[in-house]
This record gives C-alpha cells, sequence and structure tokens, in this order.
C-alpha cells in the first residue's frame, strides 16, 4: 500500500471507515422496537430493562415510513424472546428480532417441601425477588396463584413454582358415590349416581346413575356433577 498514488490511498482509507448501509436501515427499526418496549413495560410485574438484538436489516427494501411492532402469539412475556417488526407504508418487509427483557419482580416459592398431590395453602409458599429473565417463562408470581391447587411432582423446599408443577384437585374419584343435578329457569333435579372417572372442576365427567342410565356433566367444586345448562 506504501507504493499507491497518495490520492488513491486517501480514497482507500476513507473507504474503510464508512460505515455499513446495515446501520443506516437498522437505526429506524431498533427505535420503533426501543419504544415498543417501553409502552409495554407498565405491564409488567415490576421494574424492567431490555436489551434488543442484532437486526438482519442488510438486504430489506428502502424508504419505508412506518413500522409496527408487536409480540408474536406465544412469545414469553419477559426473557429471552423475540418481537416481530413489520413495515406497513413505503416497502413490505417483515423481520423477527431477538430481544432480552430483564424484569425485577417477587416470584413464588415452595417454603417447605412439597408431596405429590398435597394440597397448597398459604404456610406452604414464600416470595422471593429476582430478575424473571433467568427463571422459567411460567413461574409464578403471586401466591394467589397457587392456592387451592396440589403439587404434581415431589417438590423440594425453595423450587420457585412453576404452573406445570402444579393441578388442580380432582373433586370427583372413579367409583365414589356422586350427586348429580340438572335444572333449568326455576327448577332443579338431583339423583345419584357412581362416578365412572376422575376429574378436576370444570372437567367433564360420566356417571352411571342408580337407575343404570349413564350420563356426563361438569364436575363442579363441591363435587356434584352438573348435567345441562
Amino acid at each position: 500500500m506504501k507504493h499507491l498514488p497518495l490520492c488513491l490511498l486517501a480514497l482507500v482509507v476513507a473507504g474503510s471507515h464508512t460505515p455499513p448501509a446495515v446501520a443506516a436501515d437498522s437505526e429506524p427499526i431498533h427505535r420503533a422496537i426501543r419504544d415498543f418496549l417501553d409502552r409495554q413495560a407498565p405491564s409488567l410485574p415490576g421494574p424492567s430493562r431490555h436489551e434488543i438484538g442484532s437486526i438482519a436489516a442488510s438486504g430489506i427494501a428502502d424508504g419505508c415510513r412506518s413500522i409496527s411492532v408487536s409480540m408474536p402469539p406465544g412469545a414469553k412475556p419477559w426473557g429471552r424472546t423475540h418481537v416481530q417488526a413489520r413495515c406497513t407504508e413505503g416497502a413490505n418487509w417483515n423481520l423477527y428480532v431477538p430481544v432480552a427483557i430483564h424484569v425485577t419482580a417477587d416470584y413464588v416459592v415452595s417454603a417447605r417441601p412439597l408431596r405429590p398431590g398435597q394440597a397448597i395453602s398459604e404456610s406452604d409458599l414464600a416470595l422471593r425477588r429476582g430478575d424473571l429473565a433467568e427463571l422459567p417463562a411460567n413461574v409464578l408470581t403471586d401466591t394467589a396463584q397457587a392456592l387451592g391447587l396440589t403439587a404434581s411432582v415431589a417438590l423440594p423446599a425453595e423450587r420457585p413454582l412453576r404452573s406445570d408443577l402444579l393441578r388442580k384437585p380432582v373433586v370427583v374419584r372413579q367409583g365414589q358415590s356422586t350427586r348429580v343435578v340438572s335444572g333449568g329457569s326455576g327448577f332443579q333435579v338431583a339423583g345419584e349416581g357412581r362416578a365412572l372417572g376422575n376429574a378436576v372442576a370444570g372437567q367433564v365427567v360420566q356417571v352411571r346413575m342408580n337407575s343404570g342410565q349413564t350420563v356426563s356433566g361438569l364436575a363442579q367444586a363441591d363435587g356434584t356433577v352438573r348435567v345441562g345448562q
């Protein structure tokens, strides 16, 4: 390079410092994503900050005058997730951009070891505070979300409670004598039968009535089964 003419050398040096075209293309997208995440922050369960990942803007059509940003269906509300940026005026392109959303908030842990099937009470729960991005997306953030449920597996103390580790209690058990109620406006009919399966509240279960007829209804929290409206 030392043998190049001075004017040509200057052009080479200047060209080496020219910013890539992607920087100009990606800045409006970055700004639109930042504004979108800022608007979502008040709905999160605690103070938040976010990081926007690499934007693959090279090769997209320029001239975009309006950018729409959204969370695609199924995207996590915090942690490592992604947003969708779409040009809605002036060009036609669609990008998925990785983001990391950090939220400092309370989350629920088991205050003591829990047995499978154990009904959970207030004394079984405790709150800890931390970054929800470091925890599973389905971690509980309010003790009310766990009360009345049962542990689906054995859980040690201090385990962050996830929704998939808990389940509704069984209110109708196979083989038990079950009260079946049905009715409409101004009247109600009740009878007895034997449940043909287990069910949680709101689940459909079949009952063989004492008459021999088999009916299907929704299990209620009090252990009865409601047929019809």
